[in-house]
């Protein structure tokens, strides 16, 4: 970390003598990388390429982390995540993507040496030892939003009109969760994971200048992006020639999908509980699992919620559902004494996710559609639970 932060001073140094020898010899292009099979590939990546003659082309990418820092994964659930600006060699930026069987594209800046100099001075600045962290943030502040800010700057912030996208032409409101649910299609328990783990924050509706937190969408933004009639950038040329999308997985059979996983097990809790009804016992293994699952998923919301920083991850309606409350049954349905405790427990678990699914079409967050199959399997252990031990304590 300690040499990048050094080579990426060392550029910021050049760049600022070779900007005081005129910025009308630099040229400046938006980069965009196709997406890739890796989770945090999906919707593609951007970098800004700088161009001087007799210097090697520069790819400036905001995109940069570590996995091997102390504690990298508590810290990024945490949402300390610490992303890095780096100035790199743009041969080897663009062969390492070329390894990668991503497709990838440019766009060069129709940019004044006026502009080019703010641009450039933007740059210099975020690549300055002190800024080249940065706190990042999935939607807000990402790979795709810190060069668009770059562009903003160099042009006049409210000065650039972008060009449509198929979504901001659909006449149809959308979200940031539209969004990533599109790019996200072959790999459905990312997506799971995503719509348990964040809340409402991503579910407004967005102004069309808010897809560029994708950086496929700001690519096809920056197409028909204007300033005062005239184009922000050349025509897309092709770096890179390789078929889009070639290295993202292919859809995931259905049968592995979490909708058909989440059935399979809903399916799996009504066979146990008609079995449990007719024999007037209650399976309590069935419980210790699915309510074991539930809280530990709930611990984890929990902590989303109330400890982590992420600002999408609060508020998240699905708490009233899976909290670490759902743990009082694998504990104390073992336990004779605390029957009629988990008695209670359930009847009020029954009532709250009863109303959540009831109401769930008029909350601004969006559930993923597997969630249901895994409310009514916790709807059926608990009504199932509710009348054996009703039964058992009215002989009593």
């Amino acid at each position: 970390m300690r040499f990048m932060r050094i080579i990426a001073f060392i550029l910021c140094v050049l760049f600022s003598l070779q900007g005081l020898r005129g910025a009308d010899s630099v040229s400046v292009s938006l980069v965009t990388c196709y997406p890739g099979s890796d989770i945090y590939e999906l919707e593609g990546h951007s970098a800004l390429v700088i161009s001087q003659p007799g210097q090697p082309d520069v790819a400036i990418t905001y995109g940069m982390f570590d996995f091997n820092a102390p504690n990298f994964v508590y810290r990024f659930v945490k949402g300390e995540t610490d992303y890095m600006v780096g100035a790199v060699d743009w041969r080897r930026f663009a062969e390492s993507y070329r390894r990668a069987g991503r497709r990838v594209v440019s766009q060069r800046l129709s940019l004044t040496p006026e502009q080019t100099d703010r641009l450039l001075s933007r740059v210099n600045r975020d690549l300055l030892p002190e800024n080249s962290t940065y706190r990042y943030n999935y939607v807000y502040d990402n790979c795709a939003t810190r060069p668009l800010e770059a562009i903003r700057e160099a042009f006049g912030s409210d000065s650039i009109r972008f060009g449509p996208t198929s979504w901001s032409v659909s006449g149809k409101t959308f979200t940031f969760r539209d969004v990533m649910r599109h790019y996200h299609a072959n790999y459905p328990w990312y997506q799971f994971g995503i719509d348990l783990a964040l809340g409402s924050g991503i579910d407004y509706p967005l102004h069309p200048s808010e897809l560029a937190f994708c950086p496929m969408e700001l690519m096809t933004m920056m197409e028909g992006a204007t300033v005062d009639g005239h184009s922000v950038a050349a025509p897309a040329e092709v770096i890179i020639d390789l078929p889009a999308g070639a290295p993202v997985a292919s859809p995931t059979p259905w049968p592995l999908t979490p909708m058909a996983v989440c059935w399979a097990v809903c399916v799996a809790v009504a066979a146990i509980c008609v079995w449990d009804i007719r024999r007037g016992r209650i399976s309590r293994w069935a419980d210790t699992i699915y309510y074991t699952v539930a809280g530990l998923a709930g611990c984890l919301l929990a902590f989303l919620v109330f400890i982590s920083v992420h600002e999408a991850t609060s508020p998240n309606v699905l708490l009233w559902w899976l909290n670490p409350l759902c743990l009082v049954p694998p504990v104390f349905i073992w336990l004779k004494k605390f029957k009629t405790f988990v008695f209670s427990y359930q009847i009020v678990n029954f009532a709250v996710v009863l109303c959540l699914i009831a109401a769930s079409p008029w909350l601004t967050q969006r559930f993923n559609p597997a969630f249901y199959p895994l409310m009514l399997a916790d709807l059926m252990l608990a009504a199932r639970f509710i009348f054996l031990t009703y039964k058992q304590l009215s002989h009593h």
